[in-house]
């Protein structure tokens, strides 16, 4: 059967199926028993990655460094399972049942008796690797640390240890409790029991599990990076934030870029003592339009927190593109979709040949449940078998002539188109 004959729902079932198989870690490869979990952080994340385990019926205890942000966070889990209750998904008693797995602590010290950690702090790999350099010293001997970064070096945190070969990378997707996919990094001495161990785990925990290697994003945040780079050029070049959103959303996505950032928070992760307006981003912070929490971003809200498009963003927008020497012309939705779509495919063909995916439909899986890729799209490899490579290699090279080397056809992408080939047959 050609990809051309392959429907998307066959084809995401096998893919859903395959991203469980690691080449060269057999079915029979013993794994490590897990019958008490610690995480660290009691935010959305780390509260939402505890509630996975208290769901399955495993004992969690959450650390954090106040009993403030402990109390808050344990508040949120409760408020989340009295809501799912309200709901009649189950009852209050097993609503208590579970809040009743999760214990609080304000030590590191109380996850001396773990077999699995989850470290879920702010993303710093200097504090990250303070965590795990104090686990090393309180983690029993064979206890399995695990990072929830989205983005960082896994073999940096795992270098702060003394026992490399027991961490790991677990990356769930916000919010943990609900993302079907857990993104398990394997680092350069990971074990392969300890990966064996992250699979089984996450099949309990009701997770779909792809292993990924260690590179900036990995696979999922990585070919983000690029759509999020050229939806900030479209909307200098001529696009508004809405018409992006709006390409995406025909697409078959649930939300674009700019609604994303503007219900995430502008100011996340922006540092007004350091802002001096060079991005877009900046000015809207700067002017206290930091998203929907402020009734305005890229686009402006009512009280209900309804979007609709801002002049006042269209003339800023007009203004930082004159000011950056960028002159503004009528983009259409054929390009605004390719310069979206076009430029992660080819990430992902990096990523391929980096061998840091083990096939092209584990990178599907994680674009289809860790970002809500439409399902009857297949995920962004089948999409491109679908389009045609020739097509998406010629798009890549007219951009690349308009826009610089950031778009030139990856070395596989390029070979593939050339040959006739496909994803799916690598």
């Amino acid at each position: 059967m050609s990809t051309t004959d392959l429907d998307a729902e066959t084809y995401l079932a096998k893919a859903e199926q395959d991203c469980w198989l690691v080449p060269d870690i057999p079915s029979d490869t013993p794994v490590r028993p897990v019958a008490k979990v610690g995480v660290i952080g009691a935010g959305t994340m780390g509260g939402g990655i505890a509630m996975n385990f208290a769901n399955v019926g495993l004992p969690v205890t959450i650390v954090e460094a106040k009993a403030e942000a402990l109390e808050r966070g344990l508040a949120v889990v409760r408020r989340n399972y009295e809501a799912s209750a309200s709901r009649g998904r189950f009852s209050m008693e097993e609503a208590e049942a579970r809040f009743g797995r999760l214990t609080g602590a304000l030590s590191l010290d109380a996850l001396a008796d773990c077999d699995l950690i989850i470290e879920a702090v702010y993303e710093d790999l200097g504090l990250k690797q303070k965590v795990f350099a104090d686990l090393d010293r309180i983690a029993r001997p064979g206890a399995i640390l695990a990072t929830n970064t989205s983005y960082l070096d896994v073999d940096a945190i795992a270098a702060a240890t003394s026992r490399p070969q027991d961490v790991v990378g677990m990356h769930f997707f916000s919010p943990a409790n609900v993302m079907k996919l857990c993104e398990i990094v394997r680092g350069e001495k990971t074990a392969k029991d300890v990966i064996a161990t992250a699979l089984a785990v996450s099949r309990q925990i009701e997770k779909i599990a792809a292993v990924v290697g260690v590179g900036p994003g990995f696979v999922g945040n990585r070919m983000l990076f690029p759509r999020q780079d050229q939806a900030n050029l479209l909307i200098l070049e001529g696009a508004m934030p809405w018409d992006v959103d709006r390409v995406l959303r025909e697409f078959g996505f649930r939300m674009g870029p700019f609604a994303m950032s503007d219900l995430s928070g502008l100011d996340i992760g922006w540092d007004a003592s350091r802002s001096r307006g060079e991005t877009l981003r900046d000015v809207l912070c700067e002017m206290g339009r930091r998203g929907q929490k402020t009734s305005a971003g890229y686009y402006d809200y009512d009280a209900d927190r309804n979007p609709r498009p801002s002049a006042e963003v269209e003339q800023i927008i007009s203004d930082f593109a004159a000011r950056k020497g960028v002159a503004r012309r009528e983009i259409d939705d054929a390009e605004i979709l390719a310069r979206l779509i076009y430029p992660m495919i080819n990430e992902g063909a990096r990523i391929l040949e980096e061998r840091k995916a083990i096939r092209a439909s584990d990178i599907d899986v994680v674009w289809v449940h860790g970002f809500r890729w439409p399902t009857d799209k297949g995920g962004p490899m089948f999409y491109a078998d679908q389009v045609g490579l020739p097509a998406i290699v010629g798009a890549l090279g007219r951009f690349e002539a308009q826009l610089g080397p950031a778009l030139k056809p990856a070395p596989l992408l390029a070979r593939l188109a050339a040959e006739g080939g496909r994803f799916r047959d690598l």
